[in-house]
């Protein structure tokens, strides 16, 4: 008699059920009935500034822990103390839910491997006029992360000891080159984006784990659209799926594009969203894909008050079409993230707040009124989010 999961049928159906128990567990954190919109993780009255350590200490109330008739609680984000609520943080990298990096304004790099219950700046020494708006984390010792900016300001450093020691291993030279994310396939493989030059989206390689980079040939890339750009807002204008494919993220021109590459950044093809665009403040910001197939895209207007009515959209090709979210996020958007091992359910953050999907990106809904600039989530099924001011949680039930 065999094991069960000796034969590769075998291990094959122990994978399904795996991943279906495990995204049944996803859905039922996000989908607990009774939960209702509200800033989730705000402080109370008499924490700001000179309270530090009363940051995340929210109450229940406030922070949306309700009990429903089964006895089980609402998920909800529970801010975490990073002790630098002067720094913005649109650079965010975790690990599981215990092991995270963040990376703001100011030069700023902060880990924690404790769950957020401390932080240690392990910010690269002389970085303090840069500004860090993505970073890639393979484990807690080894990262590497994304200075933006025209010139000479857009950087990357790479650590392997958990940021006791940096190594600077791209200085941009071209005074006409702004990079705005990076994004791995694998430990070795990776990508970063930058704006175009010469008409065309400029792509960074590394095969070596962000120690070395080469701009790739623009042969394979197609024609950028007048004023298209990419937007350093959440470290998610590049994502990858799989070993191979990678996407890419416009706005500024006359349409908010996606780029999909089949061949780590070698060639290229763009396909048009229905997200509004055709303002340099519009278009897509974010990217999220749960496979090579299904992915999500959100947006919007990123000016204050602005409205950004069908700043979403939705594909099942790979990127090649795109249909509109049926019902979007009701503001702007700046991150996504699909859970792991779920087919349908997904979060997009943004100043205004959270939303949430349960059908994959064809519709939302609110889950939180409070500002988060990006989002991920691990293997673990623990989702983190990071935002202005300091702000850092983890979403908990």
């Amino acid at each position: 008699m065999r094991r069960l999961g000796s034969t590769r049928r075998g291990r094959r159906a122990n994978r399904l059920v795996a991943a279906g128990v495990a995204g049944a567990a996803a859905l039922a954190v996000l989908t607990v009935p009774g939960a209702e919109a509200r800033p989730l993780g705000q402080q109370e009255a008499g924490q700001v500034n000179g309270g530090r350590a009363g940051v995340g200490q929210v109450d229940a109330s406030r922070a949306g822990v309700e009990r429903t008739g089964h006895g089980r609680g609402t998920a909800h984000w529970v801010v975490k103390d990073t002790g630098a609520p002067q720094i913005r943080f649109r650079g965010l990298a975790a690990v599981d839910r215990r092991t995270a990096w963040l990376a703001g304004t100011g030069g700023t790099v902060l880990r924690t491997t404790d769950g957020g219950a401390s932080w240690r700046n392990v910010s690269p020494p002389g970085a303090a006029g840069l500004e860090f708006r993505d970073v890639t984390a393979f484990d807690a010792r080894r990262a590497v992360v994304l200075a933006i900016g025209e010139g000479e300001a857009s950087r990357v450093y790479r650590t392997d000891d958990g940021g006791t020691t940096w190594t600077e291993s791209f200085r941009n030279t071209d005074p006409r080159a702004f990079y705005d994310c990076l994004a791995f396939f694998d430990r070795r493989h990776g990508l970063a984006l930058g704006d175009p030059v010469d008409g065309r989206f400029r792509i960074l390689s590394t095969a070596d784990g962000g120690r070395s980079w080469r701009v790739l040939p623009a042969a394979g890339m197609p024609p950028a659209l007048d004023g298209e750009a990419g937007f350093a807002a959440s470290g998610q204008c590049l994502v990858t799926s799989g070993p191979k494919d990678a996407w890419l993220a416009t706005g500024g021109g006359s349409h908010a594009r996606v780029l999909h590459s089949a061949d780590r950044g070698l060639s290229w093809t763009a396909a048009d969203t229905p997200v509004p665009a055709a303002d340099p403040a519009k278009g897509v910001f974010a990217l999220a894909f749960r496979d090579r197939t299904h992915g999500v895209a959100v947006g919007g207007d990123y000016r204050p008050g602005r409205p950004s009515p069908g700043a979403a959209a939705v594909t099942a090709d790979g990127g090649r079409t795109w249909r509109p979210a049926v019902t979007a996020p009701p503001a702007y958007r700046s991150g996504a993230a699909w859970l792991p091992h779920s087919r349908a359910v997904a979060l997009a953050v943004g100043p205004t707040g959270t939303d949430l999907t349960t059908d994959g990106g064809r519709s939302w809904r609110t889950i939180d009124t409070g500002s988060y600039d990006t989002v991920t989530c691990t293997p673990d099924l623990s989702c983190w989010a990071a935002g202005e001011q300091g702000r850092v949680a983890r979403l908990e039930r």
